[in-house]
């Protein structure tokens, strides 16, 4: 390829970076809120968390995608640029999975420790702050990855919009060379290596999260809290 349509393959990784972290920040945002609102003591806020997911886990992504540029414009009178209306079409979709993730992290902590919270009175913002997140986060990473390697393949949804995101750079290179193979073959592992470096960044954002969660006790530790209280250190 010359040097101008290599130019025009790296606009486009740029573009789809860009797309991603936009759309993984406000997926992250939304998943929390809607998953935690999941777990509310109110009915109309859990009712009203779990109407927002269900609705967008059961469309497509690409029909919100149309919706959102060409729907909403004529609907109330603005019109999004494709960044953002990609970020946000994505951001909402993939988030509505993202809270059924935090809702069952959040669930599966032992209720021993919500009990435990209670018994201290602490408030329901102080339980859900200082018990439950710092356990279920953790748990989160794994899922979340997986979430953030589709989100990463659902970017090149945007190529409707005429966006130059890595799929659309690609097609007009394959149109411009008519190399179909070549050029598909330098797009599938441009995103392989985009989703082989987001595994390994949330693998060691996981074991930085997970860190002194089941550490070994100190040495001696165990010999101390097994011994008998007064066991050999009585007055003779």
């Amino acid at each position: 390829m010359t040097s101008g349509l290599w130019e025009l393959v790296l606009q486009g990784v740029w573009v789809t970076i860009q797309l991603l972290v936009l759309s993984a920040l406000l997926a992250t945002a939304v998943s929390f809120v809607a998953g935690v609102a999941r777990t509310h003591r109110l009915w109309i806020v859990r009712f009203l968390a779990g109407l927002y997911t269900e609705v967008f886990r059961g469309t497509s992504a690409l029909v919100m995608i149309f919706w959102v540029f060409f729907v909403l414009p004529p609907a109330f009178g603005w019109q999004l640029v494709p960044l953002w209306a990609g970020t946000l079409a994505l951001g909402l979709t993939y988030g509505a999975y993202g809270a059924e993730i935090v809702r069952g992290a959040l669930g599966a902590v032992d209720p021993a420790q919500q009990e435990g919270g209670i018994a201290l009175s602490f408030t329901p913002w102080q339980r859900m702050r200082l018990i439950l997140l710092p356990q279920a986060v953790p748990e989160m990473i794994p899922p979340f990855s997986n979430l953030l390697i589709e989100l990463l393949k659902g970017t090149a949804l945007v190529s409707i919009m005429g966006m130059g995101d890595l799929a659309f750079s690609g097609n007009l290179v394959r149109l411009a060379l008519q190399e179909s193979a070549e050029i598909y073959t330098y797009v599938l592992l441009v995103y392989f290596v985009i989703a082989f470096l987001l595994t390994r960044m949330m693998r060691g954002l996981e074991k930085r999260l997970k860190a002194g969660v089941g550490k070994a006790p100190a040495p001696g530790t165990e010999k101390v809290a097994a011994q008998p209280a007064g066991a050999g250190g009585g007055l003779r």
